[in-house]
C-alpha cells in the first residue's frame, strides 16, 4: 500500500498537477492539506475525476482557508473530522480528518502555524497538539499520523538553524509537543530510514529558495510500530515541487509491504544543492 501526504496549497490551483501526479505515482491513500475549499466545492471540482480513478474521498473543508481531505482506493471507514478536545481559534478550523483505510487508521493533519512565538496562535498550536496526542494515544495499534505538522523536528530538518532563530516551527515548546505526540509510539519513518541525509519537504516561494535547496522538513509521516515494520520505502517526491505553478510543499510517500519503485532514496530526484556543498548564511525571505 502506497500512502502519501501533500499540502497542495489550494486544490483548485493545483488541480491539473494533482491529477497528473495521481496518475504518475498511483498512491493508494492520499492525505491532502490546505485544500482551501468548502466540502461541496471540493466534490464539484474533483468528485468525478477522483471516482474515475478509483478513489473514495472524505473532506473537511472551509472556503479560502485550511481544509483537509483523504482519498483512498483501499476503503474509507469510520471517518472523523476534527480533533476531539482541541481548541478553535476561536472557532473550530478544518485541520484534521481521520479514517481507516486498508486496515490502518490514517490521520490527515494541517497543524496550526503558530505565527509568532508566545502569541495566542502559538498557544493554540500547542494546545491543539496536546489534544491530538490524546486522540492518537487512544487509537488502534496500526496508525499513520501525517501531514503538514508545521514543526521541523530537529536542526537537521532546516537548511540553516541560525536563519530561524526567533521564528516558529523550531522552538523548544513546539518540538517538545511533537516529541510528546511521538511518545505514543510513533516513528518518523523518513528520518528513521535516512538518518543523516539532507531531506526537505517545503521551500518558500520567494528568493529562489527551492532552486538553492534552502528548505525545511515539516511534512511528516509518523507511524505506529506495526506500520513502521512494514515500510519498504520512504521518500520526498521533490519532482512535484518543480515546474509551473507548484505548491510550496512536496509530497511525502511511504510504501508498505512492497516498494513499486524500489528503495529509491530520500529525495527524488536528488537535491540541487547536495549535502556538503559550501555553506553560507542565508536570511529568511521575510527577514531580508
Amino acid at each position: 500500500m502506497r500512502v502519501a501526504t501533500w499540502n497542495v496549497n489550494s486544490v483548485k490551483q493545483r488541480m491539473p498537477r494533482l491529477l497528473e501526479w495521481l496518475d504518475e505515482r498511483q498512491p493508494d491513500v492520499v492525505c491532502l492539506q490546505e485544500t482551501k475549499l468548502a466540502d461541496d466545492a471540493f466534490t464539484k471540482l474533483l468528485g468525478d475525476e477522483l471516482s474515475g480513478r478509483g478513489y473514495e474521498s472524505a473532506v473537511y473543508g472551509q472556503a479560502q482557508w485550511n481544509g483537509v481531505a483523504l482519498l483512498s482506493k483501499v476503503g474509507l471507514e469510520d471517518v472523523v473530522t476534527g480533533v476531539a478536545g482541541a481548541p478553535g481559534f476561536p472557532d473550530p478550523e478544518a485541520r484534521a480528518i481521520a479514517a481507516t483505510c486498508g486496515g490502518v487508521r490514517i490521520h490527515s493533519l494541517y497543524v496550526p502555524n503558530g505565527r509568532e512565538p508566545d502569541s495566542d496562535h502559538y498557544q493554540y498550536k500547542l494546545a491543539w497538539l496536546a489534544a491530538l496526542k490524546d486522540v492518537v494515544a487512544a487509537g488502534p495499534a496500526e496508525q499513520i499520523v501525517c501531514g503538514d505538522m508545521n514543526i521541523a523536528p530537529t536542526d537537521a530538518d532546516v537548511f540553516d538553524p541560525a536563519a530561524f532563530v526567533g521564528s516558529t516551527h523550531v522552538t523548544a515548546p513546539e518540538r517538545q509537543a511533537l516529541a510528546d505526540l511521538m511518545s505514543t509510539g510513533l516513528h518518523d519513518v523518513v528520518r528513521d530510514r535516512w538518518p543523516t541525509e539532507r531531506v526537505f519537504s517545503y521551500w518558500d516561494y520567494r528568493a529562489g529558495m527551492f532552486h538553492q535547496d534552502l528548505g525545511m522538513r515539516i511534512d511528516l509521516m509518523l507511524t505506529s510500530e506495526p506500520v513502521a515494520e512494514r515500510v519498504k520505502a520512504a521518500w520526498i517526491d521533490r519532482k512535484a515541487r518543480k515546474g509551473t505553478g507548484p505548491s510550496d510543499h512536496a509530497p511525502v510517500i511511504i510504501d508498505l509491504d512492497t516498494a513499486p519503485d524500489g528503495d529509491i532514496g530520500p529525495v527524488v530526484p536528488p537535491p540541487s544543492a547536495p549535502r556538503g556543498a559550501k555553506k553560507k548564511t542565508t536570511k529568511l525571505p521575510q527577514n531580508r
